[in-house]
């Protein structure tokens, strides 16, 4: 594990600690999100940072020093087929995922028989087996259920051996597992033919319950067969979308990369653009629109705005009009927005980002490709750019939809997820990708801001993983 992530962890292990002894006791938390001290604990809560460390544990999957680790920790809270108990976890996604894939094709020397990350998911059977969970919940990228080792299926090997993992692991006897979909009411018993099944039934779409992102996610509900309970579906909820979830936000502008970046530089450039833009967008067929778009932006672009920090002033009460969204994200606590800060772009990239976020206000869709990014000056310097092969590479991501899906790759460029308001002309911010993911504004994350994206992309929506919990818990009431 990355250990800025883990710090992460434990820095939100210790606020869950607190938070359930309640009181005053979160007061040293705060003080630290809101910068008025250089640690989280103070002489009354040291207890429970200790305690935390206990709670995150910065181990690799499948190590022998980290088998014993977590042996350790199951043998000490006593955990067994007869303690009621739930194991919760996904496998690491990179050999699944899609794009993985087809990074792995452009490699004549791999092999996906001879990548052990294929095979990480046994260490997760491993704990089944040997400790026999009551319930267990998986999680993995779409891409599971196409991949393929020596022909076969992976995610037909995951569904048997999970459904029986005694015989997987070899062991002479145990009980085996009745896996559920949690949105259409399908199951998978130890016995079964994979192939009986619609596998795409254990897809979470995660725009159908609230979350203002299309993620779509695989997640296995496990119950130990001695137990006679069937898990409820998860309720639909209204669809929330990109404003729902960052329009609260402080306005920033972007940075200057490779070049002298200061608030008067940056807009003189931008409005540079601006006007350039307008020029031979006049001259282009079908442009009027964007014409339009881009004039009204006259006086929108400002060097009064900042790029923000680490920790950045609430001056006004936030207003959120969603329901759902509004009460989940926000804390009266806190004084500051955590983790705002946007990214330097380079001089070509900032006329590309005020293009894309003015057409996409036009058209109602973000530009793709060569043929809608075809004003002068626009096009990268790839040479593929032209074969529709990165024709989503600029993508801004659309006020009135949910997001594209939030993936770690954020951490590498902002381009794919371009901020929708012109006048701003940058990507996302941490805070903002975090609140499509919907983490908590008193989620704080530790790192630098490349760690902290990676962070936000790799995670379960924690409003999505809140109502499957939700529909967990049932089974033990």
């Amino acid at each position: 594990m990355d250990p800025a992530a883990h710090s992460t962890l434990r820095l939100r292990a210790f606020y869950r600690i607190l938070k359930n002894k309640g009181g005053a006791s979160l007061d040293s938390y705060y003080r630290f999100c809101n910068g008025k001290s250089d640690v989280p604990w103070d002489d009354e809560t040291k207890w429970a940072w200790d305690e935390a460390v206990n709670e995150a544990k910065c181990i690799t999957l499948g190590s022998e020093e980290g088998n014993k680790v977590l042996n350790s920790i199951i043998d000490n809270a006593a955990l067994g087929a007869d303690t009621p108990w739930i194991l919760i976890g996904g496998p690491p996604c990179q050999a699944y995922s899609l794009v993985g894939r087809a990074r792995n094709r452009g490699n004549t020397e791999y092999k996906a028989e001879e990548d052990h990350r294929h095979y990480l998911y046994k260490e997760y059977l491993r704990i089944i087996a040997q400790y026999h969970p009551s319930i267990f919940v998986m999680e993995n990228v779409k891409g599971i259920l196409s991949a393929k080792v020596n022909g076969e299926k992976i995610f037909h090997s995951i569904l048997r051996d999970l459904s029986d993992p005694q015989l997987a692991t070899k062991n002479k006897s145990g009980l085996g597992y009745k896996i559920y979909s949690l949105v259409v009411p399908t199951l998978f018993t130890k016995g079964m033919n994979p192939e009986n099944i619609d596998v795409h039934d254990f897809i979470i779409r995660a725009e159908s319950y609230g979350i203002p992102q299309a993620r779509h996610r695989v997640i296995l509900l496990g119950v130990r067969e001695d137990i006679d309970v069937v898990p409820p579906l998860l309720n639909k909820m209204p669809e929330s979308n990109v404003e729902d979830a960052i329009s609260a936000l402080p306005r920033l502008r972007s940075r200057l990369s490779k070049e002298a970046d200061s608030p008067e530089n940056w807009s003189a450039k931008v409005e540079k653009f601006r006007l350039e833009l307008i020029r031979e967008a006049s001259k282009a067929k079908g442009r009027e629109q964007l014409v339009e778009i881009l004039k009204m932006y006259d006086g929108h672009i400002t060097s009064a705005l900042n790029h923000g920090s680490l920790r950045i002033e609430r001056l006004n009460p936030e207003q959120l009009a969603n329901p759902l969204l509004g009460p989940w994200y926000h804390d009266d606590k806190l004084n500051v927005w955590l983790n705002h800060e946007s990214r330097g772009h380079m001089e070509s990239d900032l006329r590309r980002y005020l293009y894309a976020s003015a057409f996409a206000l036009a058209a109602d869709h973000s530009p793709k490709g060569h043929d809608e990014f075809n004003l002068a000056k626009l096009s990268p310097n790839h040479l593929n750019w032209k074969t529709g092969k990165f024709a989503d590479r600029f993508r801004v991501q659309m006020y009135n939809r949910p997001a594209t899906t939030v993936t770690s790759h954020i951490s590498k460029d902002g381009h794919y997820f371009i901020h929708p308001d012109p006048s701003q002309c940058r990507s996302l911010t941490v805070r903002e990708a975090a609140r499509l993911q919907t983490f908590p504004d008193n989620y704080f994350f530790q790192g630098n801001r490349t760690q902290q994206f990676h962070q936000v992309g790799n995670a379960v929506p924690p409003l999505l993983a809140y109502q499957i919990a939700s529909a967990v818990k049932q089974l033990f009431t």
